[in-house]
């Protein structure tokens, strides 16, 4: 039985791993499911056209209503948006997420990236400050606003959406909430985002919101008013937790390892190999629920039956020895197949906003480290808390001394 909570999800991941390529795990709710480990086999079966990710076609559980709107993770699935479709209608939305996110609307973010982390840096400094040198938690002032910042802009979302999005986001990532909870948080989810899309109807602007209702305004293929919404459910919870961990974990992983910082900070790797590597070795995303047997499919001896649900372990496959060898769950940002994961996914389902969390996350290190030189953690190994999730990945706190803070032109 996963652990709803999180509390040790790479340890879960061995010990999974241990048990084969694929093996039965029990999901909240005592729902059973197939989780997969093997990073070779995971490659694979994301590329196999028997594998679906549409409850509503390929998960006879869901269709009969043996697992209803009341699980606790039923938001997971019901949604109708681009992570959940399957073939022709996956390559339809994907055609029109993509027209409207460009890899030139990402690129021209750049600098806005920039300014808003140097932003939140000049507030970790004056906490600093207040706390006479002392304590901060670096992810409660930097890591988690920023990519939060980002997609509310890059969304358009007005302030007043701001706070009640946040709340629901966190809400989707609790794997711990009770089906009351969830229900509760799911009714909220679709209330605000309907508002938010008849405000952007009434009050376009050159923001992603806007561009998505242009693209579903089309004819033949355009985006019904449920998938709309549903689409733009998954960019922003996809485009701000997932970022917010990649930075946690990278933060707490150098600070945790001085030799490896200071190996990007002679120039003998870049900020994007530590991205890379941190990736691999703490998926941001350690499980990620659900995919279905469309037909029977043979894995080894295992023969994972029509209609049964599958679970990718992003966490362990990045940790996989087959392919990053024995020291595989060592954090090494020279090690030569750190590109070598799956965290961002792979084939048709591949992260669209992946080159969006790399941006983000190379600026935001930079400037973190940039900026305070001599940054060391107050924690030591094992002791940061984690997100209560076996879905988000990523410590809960992230406490660190900043120390005295670089010239604005020496950070630079």
């Amino acid at each position: 039985m996963l652990d709803v909570l999180g509390r040790d999800v790479q340890g879960e991941a061995a010990v999974l791993r241990g048990r084969g390529a694929v093996s039965r795990v029990v999901l909240p709710g005592g729902v059973g499911a197939w989780v997969v480990t093997d990073a070779g086999v995971m490659r694979g079966l994301l590329m196999d056209g028997r594998v679906s990710k549409d409850a509503y076609r390929h998960w006879p559980a869901w269709r009969r209503g043996e697992v209803s709107g009341s699980w606790p993770l039923a938001v997971w699935v019901s949604v109708q948006n681009l992570v959940t479709s399957y073939g022709a209608e996956h390559r339809r939305l994907r055609g029109l997420m993509a027209s409207a996110f460009t890899a030139r609307r990402v690129a021209l973010l750049g600098p806005r990236v920039e300014e808003i982390a140097g932003g939140l840096l000049d507030g970790v400094q004056e906490a600093a400050g207040r706390a006479g040198g002392g304590v901060v938690d670096v992810r409660e002032l930097f890591a988690l606003p920023l990519p939060g910042r980002v997609m509310l802009e890059l969304f358009g979302i007005p302030e007043e959406f701001r706070g009640p999005l946040r709340e629901i986001i966190d809400g989707f990532f609790d794997t711990a909430v009770s089906s009351v909870e969830a229900q509760s948080n799911y009714r909220a989810l679709y209330s605000t985002m309907g508002e938010l899309v008849a405000f952007k109807r009434r009050c376009p602007g050159e923001d992603l919101t806007s561009a998505l209702i242009a693209a579903g305004a089309g004819e033949g293929g355009g985006l019904g008013e449920k998938e709309l919404v549903d689409n733009l459910i998954m960019l922003l919870s996809a485009g701000c937790e997932p970022t917010v961990n990649l930075l946690g974990n990278a933060v707490a992983l150098l600070l945790g390892d001085l030799g490896q910082l200071e190996l990007v900070r002679s120039g003998r790797v870049s900020w994007g190999d530590v991205v890379e590597e941190a990736v691999r070795v703490e998926a941001p995303g350690a499980n990620a629920i659900l995919r279905y047997a469309v037909e029977d499919v043979r894995v080894g001896e295992t023969v994972i039956r029509r209609g049964d649900a599958l679970v990718m372990s992003f966490a362990a496959a990045g940790r996989d020895p087959g392919v990053h060898g024995e020291d595989a769950d060592v954090f090494d940002v020279t090690r030569e197949t750190r590109r070598e994961h799956l965290s961002f996914g792979h084939g048709v389902h591949y992260c669209l906003g992946a080159p969006l969390a790399r941006l983000e996350a190379e600026i935001a290190l930079r400037a973190l480290f940039g900026r305070f030189p001599r940054m060391r953690a107050a924690f030591g190994p094992g002791e940061l808390p984690r997100t209560e999730s076996f879905i988000s990945n990523g410590p809960r706190v992230l406490p660190v001394v900043p120390g005295p803070a670089a010239h604005p032109a020496a950070a630079a």
